[in-house]
């Protein structure tokens, strides 16, 4: 980035004439996807990717979401069996294997989830989050054997488990055998609270389907992030079900809270202090 990008905000990709204009990427602007917003990316990183104009929550990528979190922005990632399986042969308009790679390329991870352990204002914890980029944050085989690694490395080093959920819900593409990652994923929470450690649940935009019927609802604390997508079945489909119009909020966080379903609202930026006094609690009344 040259003095010029630097302090004026680039409009255009392209000058008169068809010459290419000063390189600013191809993600310089972000569309936040509730007030259509043009908001310049170096602009949402110093808010944590959470709009200024209507504190729209961003979807963002597991390695932000760690860096936020962790002391310093520095964690260990925890690398857990990613292997690529495509039992059914699945095909759509690409195939399985087609948009496995894509995903993959695209997001850096090598699979939904991303794990990383460190410390939360001096509180050693591990994390796990999940990426909406990946395959729409969708849980297969592998998204099972994350949990099952997050657990295990929380129990062996005696930290708390903090998961942060983001999904469509279970792979399709993978069909009966992502079913089988709900009951192991159950096995993989039960671990942590059999070792009488804290495991606390944030609930992103999106969490729905089989996430939200397995380990996205069995946490000590379950906080959400503001006007989050919680649901099994989405709006549409209960609406084209029933044939009636939802109530405007439907399936919300704030619905949600209303009737009971999660215990907290939580904003973005103060996600790490309130987590922090959330296991701070939880590990004095383990203790």
């Amino acid at each position: 980035m040259n003095w010029l990008t630097k302090f004026v905000k680039p409009i255009i990709k392209k000058l008169p004439g068809g010459k290419k204009s000063l390189d600013i990427g191809e993600n310089a602007w972000i569309k936040c996807n509730q007030c259509q917003a043009m908001l310049y990316a170096e602009d949402l990183e110093k808010t944590i990717y959470v709009c200024p104009n209507c504190d729209d929550h961003i979807k963002i990528h597991p390695k932000i979401r760690l860096k936020q979190l962790f002391d310093g922005g520095v964690f260990e990632e925890i690398k857990y069996p990613a292997g690529f399986s495509d039992p059914l042969g699945f095909k759509d308009s690409k195939t399985y294997k087609e948009r496995f790679n894509l995903a993959k390329s695209k997001t850096g991870l090598d699979d939904t989830f991303l794990i990383g352990s460190g410390k939360i204002n001096g509180l050693a914890t591990t994390v796990a989050a999940m990426s909406f980029e990946f395959m729409g944050g969708s849980c297969g085989a592998a998204a099972s054997e994350a949990m099952v690694k997050a657990a295990e490395h929380a129990v062996t080093n005696n930290t708390p488990l903090v998961v942060f959920t983001c999904s469509g819900g279970m792979r399709m593409q993978e069909n009966q055998f992502s079913l089988q990652a709900l009951p192991k994923t159950t096995i993989a929470v039960q671990m942590v609270k059999d070792a009488k450690l804290p495991y606390v649940v944030v609930l992103t935009n999106p969490t729905s389907g089989g996430v939200s019927a397995s380990f996205g609802m069995l946490g000590d604390i379950t906080l959400a992030e503001p006007k989050a997508l919680i649901c099994f079945a989405g709006p549409r489909v209960i609406s084209s079900t029933v044939g009636e119009t939802l109530p405007d909020g439907f399936q919300r966080s704030e619905y949600l809270l209303d009737h009971g379903f999660i215990d907290q609202i939580v904003h973005r930026s103060e996600i790490k202090n309130k987590l922090t006094q959330i296991l701070s609690l939880l590990l004095k009344r383990a203790a």
